[in-house]
């Protein structure tokens, strides 16, 4: 949810600046960068967020199950 958050906040940040400016100047090369830094970091974030979810909600099973495993773990999955 963070990294989302700092996308979100990054692209307005950015975007914000453009509406005011007419031309681009410093300002706007510094709001690109703080843009580029915060979007890497969001996305870092996102990634490591969805590695946490598929560890911590046990999905991991999934990946090295088989047939009727596979059939069994989904379903007692999905029942949760």
């Amino acid at each position: 949810m963070i990294g989302k958050v700092m996308l979100a906040v990054g692209v307005l940040i950015a975007h914000s600046e453009l509406a005011h400016e007419k031309k681009i100047d410093q300002k706007v090369l510094k709001s690109f960068r703080l843009e580029h830094t915060l979007t890497i970091i969001g996305l870092i974030l996102i990634v490591f967020g969805y590695g946490l979810e598929i560890y911590f909600y046990d999905f991991v099973s999934m990946l090295d199950c088989f047939g009727s495993d596979c059939q069994m773990a989904a379903a007692t999955l999905l029942a949760q």
